[in-house]
């Protein structure tokens, strides 16, 4: 691992394989391991990965009190220059999607391609917005309670029928014990109040959108309306809820590999 500076920011990073740089941003409350570890293997065959845990995550280190758009943004240019990267492609799950498109959109020259990952535009939305409330109580009051919210909203139902009551206790265990809460409750602020609407138009890079179809944390709707603000991105849809990087891991490595080829 190694660590990035932005003025007091220690941001952590892994950079593994060869080949074309390629970025990976991870979600609200995860961080590049448990959101992206079950691809980097793969991924690293092909490509150099730079997996990135901005503020709140993994073994970052950052005393903002508000998240924004733009200081996470300009986490991810800090670690490019610290790497000695001129320009990658990036792509973004969840939040991360959020991230990557702020980047593709204010650092044209930084970025080659885009994929954004079960990604949302922000902006009005009163579900959206009763979500990030209710993630924010029990993340910050009852984060056993938030896990097991995590894993019942963020798998489709067939998957978690599919796993034994053990399973299911071990993945809320994990989640519990490995996320960092103070963190994620400051992501999850910042969840509620971004919106990229009008960054849409400025991204001129090579774009895919990839929506999971089973999805009940960012409805496929919202996702789509990513492609539908980016001219001439690609959309594709894949059999997975939210947590499509643990549900359906080789579909999104798929995508991945067929849209950055």
């Amino acid at each position: 691992m190694a660590f990035a500076s932005l003025g007091l920011d220690r941001i952590a990073y892994s950079l593994e394989g060869s080949g074309q740089p390629l970025v990976l941003l991870h979600g609200t409350g995860g961080d590049s391991f448990s959101n992206w570890g079950t691809l980097i293997p793969a991924l690293t065959q092909q490509f150099t990965v730079i997996s990135i845990d901005y503020a709140g995550s993994g073994a970052t280190e950052c005393e903002t009190d508000e998240l924004t758009l733009a200081h996470l943004s300009a986490q991810v240019i800090a670690v490019l220059d610290d790497a000695g990267i001129a320009q990658a492609s990036i792509a973004g799950f969840s939040l991360g999607a959020v991230i990557a498109a702020q980047v593709a959109a204010t650092q044209p020259a930084r970025i080659q391609r885009l994929v954004m990952l079960a990604g949302f535009a922000g902006g009005p939305n009163s579900r959206m917005q009763l979500q990030f409330t209710h993630w924010l109580d029990l993340t910050i009051n009852d984060p056993e309670r938030m896990a097991r919210h995590i894993l019942l909203t963020g798998f489709s139902p067939a998957f978690l029928e599919r796993l034994s009551p053990v399973d299911i206790s071990k993945r809320q265990a994990a989640i519990v014990k490995f996320t960092r809460w103070p963190g994620m409750a400051k992501q999850t602020q910042l969840d509620a109040v971004l919106d990229i609407r009008h960054l849409l138009a400025d991204i001129k890079q090579p774009t895919l959108v990839i929506g999971c179809r089973h999805d009940q944390m960012v409805p496929v709707h919202l996702t789509q309306a990513l492609c539908d603000g980016i001219n001439q991105a690609q959309y594709v849809e894949i059999d997975s809820g939210h947590l499509a990087t643990l549900e359906n891991p080789q579909e999104v490595l798929t995508q991945l590999k067929k849209f950055l080829s």
